[in-house]
């Protein structure tokens, strides 16, 4: 892999799903050891692109390329090792409902690995401790018994297990409390630190934009932008979003309705 190109490159990605566009023309490169966070309106494809990321998803056109190296020039093994690169804490934690706590963050390790059960042990437990959580305590809990909080928390114990290079976290304070968001924002600024790694968030909460991003980009729904309008439309630190003069983006991070009420015929 070539060290000196950014970590993830989208090159002129769009996707579609039937003949509804999602995404068009996207362009964006992340660099090492930052914090991009993506903003925009719920169904203009930010967690798509989260997935076209990881390559759970392929793009319709257009190009991702992992460390300089287009994903598409990898073959299977190689592909599956480097993904194994990425960690992925999903919307609503996405916990293997049937396994305890313990045995969810050790499940990759036991799928990917060669380490020891004691080695493994090790493992489970630091990472569950990295995200305030006792193993001996929680260890033997099923996910339904846990709070949507601590729930969030095994899932980032669980994607922290096998020490990735790059964190994505998607809508990682949605259904939680304002207290508790901010110990997970708090947590991905931590984690960011502890680990030396790239972190990709996704996000509506503006509190999660202040407090953890380095660089901050806006999409905008495609139904609302001419042919040859970008897609996205800011790109910046999070304090000039704040003050952007765009009222498109604006509105969005001070959740002003603007416009919008008019489009849905309420006023």
């Amino acid at each position: 892999m070539n060290s000196a190109a950014p970590q993830l490159e989208l090159i002129g990605i769009s996707r579609q799903f039937g003949t509804q566009p999602i995404l068009r023309e996207i362009d964006l490169s992340v660099d090492s050891g930052r914090t991009l966070v993506i903003i925009g309106e719920s169904g203009c494809g930010k967690s798509v692109t989260l997935k076209l990321i990881m390559n759970l998803l392929e793009p319709s056109s257009g190009e991702v390329r992992w460390w300089g190296i287009p994903v598409t020039s990898l073959k299977e093994p190689e592909l599956t090792r480097q993904r194994l690169r990425f960690g992925y804490l999903f919307q609503m934690a996405a916990l293997f409902d049937s396994l305890s706590v313990y045995e969810n963050v050790a499940f990759s390790l036991r799928q990917n690995t060669t380490h020891t059960e004691p080695e493994i042990d090790e493992i489970v437990h630091d990472r569950l401790k990295d995200v305030g959580l006792d193993s001996r305590i929680v260890g033997k809990k099923k996910p339904a018994e846990l709070s949507g909080g601590m729930r969030k928390r095994v899932g980032l114990a669980r994607a922290l297990a096998l020490a990735p290079d790059i964190m994505l976290y998607d809508e990682p304070t949605t259904g939680l409390d304002p207290i508790m968001s901010d110990v997970i924002n708090e947590l991905i600024l931590k984690t960011r630190e502890r680990h030396q790694m790239t972190s990709i968030v996704v996000t509506h909460d503006m509190h999660t934009v202040r407090k953890v991003a380095d660089r901050v980009v806006m999409f905008y729904p495609l139904a609302r932008l001419d042919p040859e309008e970008p897609q996205l439309i800011f790109d910046g630190t999070a304090e000039a979003a704040f003050e952007c003069d765009d009222p498109r983006v604006g509105q969005f991070v001070r959740g002003e309705a603007g416009e919008r009420l008019k489009e849905l015929a309420l006023v």
